[in-house]
């Protein structure tokens, strides 16, 4: 039997970091439904031309590890991933964020009804003129009787790439996905259907975090209103197959994200 859930006041938790970065959870506003996943975010405040890394950094930099183990009453907790850009930094391509960026969670209660304390323990990279770790911690109560913070998750949980299948999306959409070889050197060639003139960005994943792709290139003068990337099949574990490997592909621009699963035959 639920029972009527004991509301928190706080809608966040304290900052912790330091002028450079810091960190905290922040509280959607509450469900209707009784015993519904929860709503939150990990927040990440960044100074101005600071950085932080994406769930897979690129060719250098450190992913965010964030640890809810200590928290109570929770079956599981999902971290979302709002769509990244690319960064440039020195000789190599990173992937991440600038400025401020909110994680949205979606946090299962063990017990619905009854109240969850999210414990978060951070380890994350930021970068300006130079790149070093931070950590952070943050507790918080839910579920909340409001949220000043329900706008500023919803924009960011429109960010999170939608999955689709090859050649669907709207307005966006990745149409083909192909294996060539390039100067002797196996590489994947990904077209990607968007308005023209349009700012597209594509990054890729392998099928575990082993694997460490290069960051996609733009390919100059692609088929009409197509935008054409490839990379070279580099950064494999030892003793992996490239056949029937599955890569994850995000596409970005503007507003619009979406990612595709794509099996390497």
């Amino acid at each position: 039997m639920l029972t009527a859930p004991a509301w928190a006041d706080e809608d966040a938790s304290p900052w912790d970091g330091n002028a450079h970065a810091a960190i905290r959870l922040i509280a959607a506003a509450p469900s209707e439904a009784a015993g519904a996943t929860l709503r939150g975010g990990i927040e990440i405040r960044l100074a101005p031309r600071w950085s932080t890394y994406w769930r897979y950094p690129g060719d250098a930099g450190v992913p965010p590890r964030f640890d809810f183990s200590g928290s109570q009453n929770t079956a599981d907790v999902t971290v979302l991933w709002p769509a990244p850009k690319g960064l440039s930094e020195a000789e190599s391509r990173s992937i991440g964020y600038v400025d401020d960026v909110i994680f949205p969670l979606r946090i299962a209660p063990r017990e619905p009804g009854k109240p969850v304390v999210l414990v978060l323990k951070a380890d994350y990279a930021v970068c300006g003129q130079l790149c070093i770790p931070a950590t952070g911690t943050a507790t918080l109560s839910l579920p909340v009787r409001t949220s000043t913070h329900e706008a500023a998750l919803l924009r960011s949980e429109a960010r999170v790439p939608k999955p689709v299948a090859i050649g669907r999306g709207e307005g966006l959409a990745i149409t083909a996905v192909s294996r060539q070889l390039a100067s002797g050197h196996p590489q994947v060639v990904v077209d990607v259907a968007a308005p023209p003139g349009a700012n597209v960005e594509l990054f890729a994943e392998g099928p575990n975090p082993e694997w460490a792709l290069p960051v996609p290139r733009a390919v100059p003068d692609p088929p009409s209103g197509l935008h054409r990337f490839a990379f070279d099949l580099e950064g494999l574990p030892q003793g992996a197959s490239i056949e029937g490997a599955t890569i994850k592909l995000t596409a970005v621009c503007g507003d619009k994200a979406i990612e595709v699963a794509a099996r390497l035959d």
